[in-house]
């Protein structure tokens, strides 16, 4: 009996289906999962498939089988592993039979068969004039079905791995083509039939032959018609007055926007005829079109932005610039107003106080995408027009009868073209602005609505965009200071008011410094505490005040004024010290939660500070005693609280490291003599808190700051002593653990970089054990599925043979004594051979491709290496050799299942040959003149066809078991993550 004839398969394949569908017990689901992948490999899935569609048994099988029926079908069809059966032909004829059988069937099972007749067509010897020869003996529904997914599957094909070529499709595409005459003579029959002529609501066969007609333009079915008879088709006056009709309105408008993008159909509008007049006229309606979101209005962008384009593009000097733009200016003005309303916020009650309101996702969505048109209309407008149009709306002076939801959106239409505005350098009358600016800031929290907060935030932007036209005047400073403090309070605007005051204090540095204004800054900085400010908030207004006291002329009063503003986060961070004393109160969980809380904020802002003095020392506006009295506040502060049991919360620890490293950057000769004190303190504090990893952060900066003093090596190894006999760091050992601690893995990586990289030769030599223990942990997380585990661990190997490869280049001879370079080269030599197991394994599975650079980067480099020593007296420890074994000995290591058969004895000649050229590549950019001109790395052919071999790899090996490393160069286990996932 044929297999596809078996009852006894058949009922398998329905229980199997109907468990992936319905069991209860996720077993069942995957043990069903698993019988049914077997199955779709097997060579009797062809016939099986075939037969379940062509069955006319009553009752005719589930829906859910026949689904998976022509679902198996077309991914075998798709599939390069499995070869199309000899009987093509017939596998065509059964799909049609099914196509007919199932056109009126629900519509997910006629698009899977369709998909599988586009599939086949595509790749079976004459398989386009095939299909459509047979195509008449199909009723219209399914016919328009497949029309409309036989252009798609060109684009589907290539973005995935379905191994039909470049040639292959181009032919696909020119046999389709030859038919579209015939397919758009048909839909247009269809768009002419009567209401009820086929069973098919109208509406509804109106919206699928729309889609098959975007399907065909997108596949170029107009490419050879000639404007004037493009824009005279029938078919797209059919789409134009689709637009008037809810149901088929979206899909019409995809078929206008994609003959503008496709056809510079913008160039027809822009002839200004009566139909392109028209049709600017629809989409403008379209623009205003109320409803519920905003996707209508969204659809029409596209359309807009080419018409600009198009417009903008004419040479300006040319008269017909001139006259398109005039004819044109009508409609953009209507479009700015279309815009305008429909971008306003929407349900809320102007009248109602005290309610904060937000703006729906939709809205968000629908205005970010507004920028490039907003820019474009106001290029076309110009400048003047544009900025009269939004300020010139006769509002009353009143403020009781001013339209806020109006005024809202014209001022985030103002700051969206500022860039434009400003580079166009016209007259701006702020006055309209000011007069805003005075009525909001004098009004108290309870008189506002929740438009009002809205505007507060519009305001704002609109301030700091153009910031240096208004602070040009010294009469606004002010009133802008004092509506900045106002907007600060509210949640909705505190981002937007604290940027406009960090660009009001860089712009208005004359006079900013005067006492009066400092005042108001000082109000602003005393007043965070009462405001629960977002932390990136708050450092915005700390970098604001702190320029401004920078620009103090009178030295003493600078000093004291810098004192005073960190003295005020200082309260706030001495309060939690203080709570080690008042055990009461670190038992009151929600009082002590709330002091944590304004510690962190405290020394957040001292960061910022910190981090905002650097520049000015830089510029030399800050002295060595202004530093020396900073310091002397913030640092006996911060000893006290990085000895306090208060360093077991994140958020505070995270914080004090944070400003710590800011103030190292800007005051670090006044820290050098600590360094000892302080990389104690983070050591021990890192092996009390072990999972903290910003101790690990703040330490790699202070060895990048003092690392390279002679006296300070003994410390330096201390350190790393110290944290690598952590238990955290310790059981770093498998991929596994790696996934679990992705933060602690990069901060452990940057502070090993930074060892090697900046700290003397014998602090080197003294951790050469733990330098190499922590080489292997680097090459074990390079394996790690989290992509920023992974990456930080190569980089640090990298770093590794970037500083093997100076030392090398330096000191050809290879010194006798144990140098930095003789340490390094041992170690590689020693863990080479795990280094290159792991790589491999890293370009494995569904990870691999996000790690093909920096991969590529690191062999480029180990190659280089190889190579160098192999010619100068370092060969007596590394040598080119020892790269061949690494490389023999990791591919014949590999799981058989990793590999496609023959794929190991291609792999060593191949890999070689592109390393040993990117060696080249690399070791030429490193001498001579060439240091200087090139970064290095995959520089000239050999890096980049290495990068590609990489690349290549790791793009046919996605789908291998995913690689789990147990331990530190051996065991390894495998997880099968790939199941069979059916689409809706």
């Amino acid at each position: 009996m044929d297999v596809a004839e078996s009852p006894d398969l058949q009922a398998q394949l329905a229980a199997a289906v109907h468990a992936l569908n319905h069991a209860s017990h996720p077993s069942a689901r995957l043990a069903a999962n698993q019988w049914l992948l077997g199955l779709q490999r097997s060579p009797q899935a062809w016939a099986l498939a075939a037969s379940l569609l062509a069955c006319a048994d009553h009752p005719a099988p589930s829906a859910d089988l026949l689904f998976f029926a022509a679902q198996m079908l077309r991914r075998k069809i798709q599939s390069p592993d499995y070869p199309l059966p000899d009987n093509a032909a017939q596998l065509l004829d059964a799909l049609l039979v099914a196509a007919r059988r199932f056109c009126l069937a629900p519509p997910r099972l006629l698009t899977q068969i369709c998909l599988a007749l586009a599939a086949l067509a595509l790749r079976a010897e004459g398989g386009v004039d095939g299909l459509f020869a047979r195509m008449p003996h199909l009723p219209d529904p399914a016919l328009l079905e497949l029309l409309t997914v036989l252009p798609e599957e060109v684009a589907q094909d290539e973005s995935g791995d379905t191994g039909v070529d470049s040639a292959t499709r181009c032919r696909f595409t020119r046999e389709l083509l030859t038919h579209a005459p015939a397919v758009l003579e048909f839909l247009l029959a269809q768009s002419e039939k009567p209401a009820a002529a086929d069973g098919v609501p109208l509406h509804e066969r109106n919206h699928r032959i729309l889609r098959c007609l975007l399907s065909w333009v997108r596949a170029g079915c107009f490419s050879g018609a000639p404007a004037s008879a493009l824009a005279a088709h029938p078919l797209l006056t059919f789409a134009f007055n689709s637009l008037q009709a809810f149901f088929s309105f979206e899909v019409a408008i995809e078929v206008m926007t994609e003959l503008v993008s496709q056809y510079q159909a913008p160039g027809l509008v822009t002839e200004g005829s009566n139909e392109a007049l028209s049709l600017s006229d629809a989409l403008l309606r379209c623009i205003a079109f109320s409803s519920e979101d905003w996707e209508i209005a969204e659809s029409t962008l596209q359309f807009w932005c080419s018409l600009a384009h198009c417009i903008l593009g004419i040479d300006e000097q040319t008269s017909k610039r001139s006259a398109t733009q005039e004819l044109f200016l009508p409609v953009f003005s209507s479009l700015l107003d279309a815009l305008l309303f429909r971008a306003q916020i929407i349900d809320i009650d102007e009248h109602c106080t005290g309610r904060v309101s937000s703006i729906p996702d939709g809205l968000v969505q629908f205005r970010l995408n507004l920028e490039e048109l907003l820019v474009d209309i106001c290029l076309l407008l110009g400048a003047p027009a544009y900025i009269n149009k939004l300020l010139s709306s006769g509002w009353g002076l009143a403020s009781q009868s001013i339209p806020w939801k109006e005024v809202e959106v014209r001022m985030y239409a103002l700051s969206m073209v500022a860039d434009t505005i400003l580079q166009d350098g016209s007259p701006f009358d702020f006055s309209v602005v000011m007069h805003f600016v005075n009525i909001l800031s004098s009004r108290t929290p309870a008189e506002l609505n929740g438009c009002q907060f809205l505007v507060y935030k519009s305001f704002g932007d609109v301030i700091g965009s153009y910031s240096k036209w208004l602070s040009s005047s010294k009469s606004n400073i002010k009133p802008l200071l004092l509506f900045c403090a106002s907007g600060i309070s509210k949640s909705i605007s505190s981002n937007s008011c604290s940027v406009a005051l960090r660009k009001l204090c860089e712009d208005a540095s004359s006079f900013i410094h005067e006492p009066p204004i400092l005042e108001i800054l000082f109000w602003i900085s005393e007043g965070m505490g009462e405001v629960n400010l977002r932390i990136e908030d708050e450092e915005e207004i700390i970098s604001a005040i702190t320029h401004a006291l920078c620009s103090i002329l009178d030295k003493e009063l600078r000093k004291t004024s810098l004192a005073r503003l960190l003295c005020s986060s200082y309260s706030a961070v001495e309060k939690i010290i203080d709570i080690d004393r008042d055990e009461l109160l670190r038992q009151n969980s929600s009082a002590y939660a709330q002091a944590l809380n304004i510690a962190v904020r405290g020394l957040h802002r001292m960061g910022a500070l910190f981090s905002h003095l650097a520049m000015s020392i830089t510029s030399g506006l800050i002295d060595d005693d202004t530093i020396s009295v900073l310091f002397g506040i913030f640092w006996p502060l911060l000893e006290k609280l990085s000895q306090s049991s208060h360093m077991e919360n994140t958020s505070l620890s995270t914080a004090a490291c944070r400003s710590l490293s800011s103030a190292i950057h800007s005051c670090g000769q006044h820290f050098q003599i600590l360094l000892p004190k302080i990389l104690e303190c983070l050591s021990t504090n890192f092996l009390l808190y072990q999972r903290h990893d910003c101790f690990l952060r703040t330490a790699a900066n202070m060895i990048e700051e003092f690392g390279h003093k002679e006296e300070y090596s003994v410390v330096c190894v201390r350190t790393i002593e110290t944290f690598s006999s952590a238990a955290s760091l310790s059981n770093l050992n498998s991929s596994y653990t790696c996934d679990q601690e992705p933060d602690l893995i990069e901060a452990y990586a940057n502070f090993t970089s930074a060892f090697i990289r900046c700290c003397q030769k014998e602090a080197i030599v003294a951790s050469r054990s733990l330098l190499e223990l922590s080489f292997q942990k680097a090459a074990i997380c390079s394996t790690a599925m989290h992509r920023g585990a992974a990456l930080a661990a190569i980089s640090y190997m990298s770093c590794f043979f970037d500083a093997s490869l100076t030392d090398v280049l330096e000191s050809p001879e290879c010194p006798s004594d144990e140098s930095r370079g003789v340490v390094l080269v041992q170690i590689l030599a020693r863990c080479g051979e795990g280094l290159m197991s792991n790589v491999f394994y890293a370009l494995l599975g569904v990870s691999a491709l996000s790690r093909v650079h920096k991969s590529a980067t690191m062999l480029q480099q180990l190659a280089a290496l190889c190579s160098l020593c192999e010619r100068t007296m370092w060969r007596g420890i590394l040598c080119w050799d020892s790269l061949c074994g690494w490389l023999q000995t990791t591919v014949s290591s590999l799981p058989s299942e990793y590999l496609r058969q023959g794929e190991a004895e291609m792999i060593i000649p191949l890999w070689l040959k592109v390393l040993q050229d990117a060696a080249s590549d690399y070791l030429h950019s490193r001498t001579g003149d060439n240091c200087r001109n090139h970064p290095g790395y995959m520089q000239g052919k050999g890096g980049r066809t290495l990068k590609r071999v990489i690349r290549d790899f790791a793009e046919s090996h996605r789908n291998v078991p995913t690689p789990y490393i147990d331990s530190r160069w051996g065991c390894r286990q495998t997880v099968q993550l790939n199941l069979l996932k059916f689409e809706s």
